[in-house]
């Protein structure tokens, strides 16, 4: 058995940049409906952009988990 180190590496890198990217845009989302919920307790009417911003961050976040998903089950090929 031959260990392809280099290819494993790159897994393991892109791998964690993945996971730390979906992890910030995660939590963006979530500091969005946070500045959202905020601008309705104020009523400055500024909440609108909050939720577009929100919806997007977690889209985005399901789109990565979904791609992954789609990648390691061979039935959806």
């Amino acid at each position: 058995m031959d260990i392809k180190w280099a290819a494993l590496g790159q897994v393991f890198v892109v791998s964690l940049a993945v996971s730390v990217v979906v992890v910030l845009v995660f939590s963006l989302g979530v500091l969005a409906l946070s500045a959202r919920q905020h601008a309705q307790e104020q009523r400055t009417g500024a909440g609108t952009g909050g939720l577009a911003a929100a919806v997007l961050c977690f889209a985005a976040c399901a789109a990565v988990v979904l791609y992954g998903i789609y990648l390691i089950v061979p039935q959806f090929h």
